[in-house]
């Protein structure tokens, strides 16, 4: 037979179990808070963990993974990349006119949308003459500001008249489309 218990006393034990629980996930949320805290936010070692890095004079912020300098963004920081591209034409070429871009990356096609979309007329994707492209695009050849980023074996930036060649193996894309900017900006 089982023991009366009135509704007061069930009220009482189901109160200190609350209680019991409440102070237990309180101890448990400031220990995970402290320990975060001082592990550095997580990840202690990796390179993206880092607020900031100077390069040549510039300061880089993390900020939720990206780099920030000033009103720019890049997913790597120049000492990521490989120094390669010489003989660029630099960002006044590009200021206040329309950009036009062929990519085969997506992500690279953002990086370098995201950064001069804040400067030139506007960005737009466009057709490199005498290919056949998905979707109803402008055909632009090197008489445009013309930027075509393409998969290749080799890693290279280049620049014919007013087209700019990104070319690069598909994981390394977006390496380069940084490269390409900070070279064009001064960075580097």
């Amino acid at each position: 037979m089982r023991k009366f218990i009135s509704k007061n006393e069930r009220e009482k034990g189901t109160k200190r179990k609350q209680i019991i629980m409440g102070v237990a996930l309180t101890f448990l949320m400031i220990f995970g808070i402290l320990g975060f805290a001082l592990q550095g936010g997580g990840g202690q070692g990796d390179e993206n963990s880092l607020d900031n890095v100077v390069y040549n004079g510039y300061e880089f912020i993390n900020q939720n993974g990206l780099w920030v300098l000033g009103t720019f963004t890049f997913k790597y920081t120049p000492q990521q990349v490989e120094d390669i591209g010489f003989n660029l034409k630099d960002i006044n070429n590009y200021q206040g006119k329309p950009v036009y871009i062929y990519s085969e990356s997506e992500e690279a096609w953002s990086e370098i949308n995201v950064n001069l979309g804040q400067i030139v007329q506007r960005v737009q994707n466009a057709c490199i003459e005498n290919e056949n492209c998905s979707g109803n695009f402008p055909v632009k050849t090197c008489d445009n500001n013309f930027i075509i980023i393409k998969e290749n074996n080799n890693s290279m930036i280049t620049q014919d008249n007013n087209c700019v060649y990104i070319e690069g193996l598909q994981e390394n894309l977006t390496k380069l489309a940084d490269q390409f900017l900070f070279k064009i900006l001064g960075i580097r």
